[in-house]
């Protein structure tokens, strides 16, 4: 008696380790999507807070052309200017009145478009929005 595997269960037994590493591989890709996600939600709400500190202090929210220089928000309310974490995406800022702004980012999960005034989310369309209070 011959011991030893058959054609027809090596086929098998490859295939089910295939499937697997392909499950596994889709898993992970929309883990770091997801913990991408998290981390621009992070980001705005931080951004927001210093922005709301920023009006209490000076009466108005910084100009869209210069709320991220070095100065305006940095280091005095934001101890670094967050940046989205995958490269080509963009956290867009529109001051629509010296009281009202929309901060905005594009998830990689859900991406469905929103408004985001005439600003920009880089490469993505902006499907997430934190505004003033």
């Amino acid at each position: 008696m011959k011991k030893g595997f058959t054609l027809i269960e090596l086929l098998v037994v490859s295939t089910i380790i295939i499937t697997l590493i392909g499950i596994g591989s889709v898993s992970y890709v929309r883990a770091l999507q997801t913990s991408r996600d998290s981390r621009r939600k992070t980001d705005l709400e931080q951004i927001r807070q210093a922005l709301e500190t920023y009006r209490s202090e000076n009466g108005s929210y910084p100009t869209t052309a210069t709320w991220k220089n070095s100065g305006v928000l940095y280091p005095t309310y934001l101890t670094t200017i967050p940046s989205d974490p995958k490269a080509g995406y963009l956290y867009g800022y529109i001051r629509t009145t010296a009281t009202t702004y929309v901060l905005c980012a594009a998830l990689e999960v859900t991406t469905t478009p929103i408004s985001c005034g005439t600003g920009t989310c880089g490469t993505g369309t902006c499907s997430y929005a934190a505004t003033n209070p």
